[in-house]
């Protein structure tokens, strides 16, 4: 157990988290797969927020809708073992699969706090002319037993010592937060702001706490779980999104022994 925390992991989640012993995550922050990967529609001269790519990756594609549904309660299942009973779990989500999520931790008796919404003052322009703009993603945010953790007091700084609501202003990643390749593209198709990141995490964990993301992509939950002083393990299939991870948590590290 020792040896997983504070590191990222390349592989099955569901292999790497059997590692991992009964209720000992605090909190589950993570950006599992939409499912919404279809081919389609490129802006790459977009002047809206910088060039956009729809998502259109494997690792995001099931072959059937029934495979989709057992890839998430699976998951679900072996994250519901290991998390405290005064645990809580975050999943990002839109139209795609906010209901297949949503379901499969009711299923096993999981409580709904809230759907937090996160706008996108930036959202890139819907060019079809069919439906409204998509300019939000939404984060569910689950307690599986009674006594979670909810800083409310500091969740005040954000809405000017007032109570914080659910819907939250956050820009999509672009300009430097942006992480690319060397084809001058994102590195990772649905990389997350890392402020948005930091205020779950703040907002549902205390100093010390483990935190698990089981699709860890670039690096955000590590990244943010550092700086916040809490331990953290990360898990991705992908062996490149892995070493993008690494390469932040790295240069984060280094700057700060630069400011010491």
């Amino acid at each position: 157990m020792k040896d997983l925390i504070n590191k990222n992991h390349q592989g099955d989640c569901i292999e790497i988290m059997s590692k991992i012993k009964d209720k000992s995550i605090n909190l589950i922050l993570t950006d599992p797969p939409y499912n919404a990967s279809n081919g389609g529609v490129n802006l790459p001269d977009n002047k809206t927020g910088g060039a956009y790519f729809k998502v259109n990756e494997e690792w995001d594609k099931f072959d059937r809708y029934s495979d989709y549904l057992e890839f998430t309660r699976k998951w679900v299942k072996e994250a519901d073992r290991i998390l405290s009973d005064k645990g809580t779990v975050m999943v990002c989500c839109s139209l795609h699969n906010i209901g297949e999520v949503m379901n499969a931790f009711k299923e096993l008796d999981y409580k709904p706090l809230n759907i937090i919404t996160w706008r996108k003052p930036n959202a890139m322009p819907n060019i079809t002319k069919r439906m409204l703009t998509h300019s939000t993603e939404f984060i569910v945010w689950f307690a599986k037993g009674r006594k979670w953790t909810f800083n409310y007091e500091k969740m005040k700084k954000y809405n000017y010592g007032k109570q914080l609501r659910d819907v939250w202003d956050f820009p999509s990643c672009q300009g430097p937060e942006r992480i690319k390749g060397n084809n001058g593209r994102a590195a990772h198709p649905t990389q997350k702001p890392l402020n948005l990141f930091r205020r779950l995490i703040e907002m549902a964990s205390k100093e010390g706490e483990l935190i698990l993301d089981p699709f860890i992509g670039s690096g955000t939950t590590a990244i943010a779980s550092e700086e916040l002083g809490r331990k953290w393990i990360g898990i991705d299939s992908n062996e490149n999104y892995i070493k993008i991870a690494n390469e932040r948590l790295n240069k984060i590290k280094n700057q700060k022994k630069l400011e010491l």
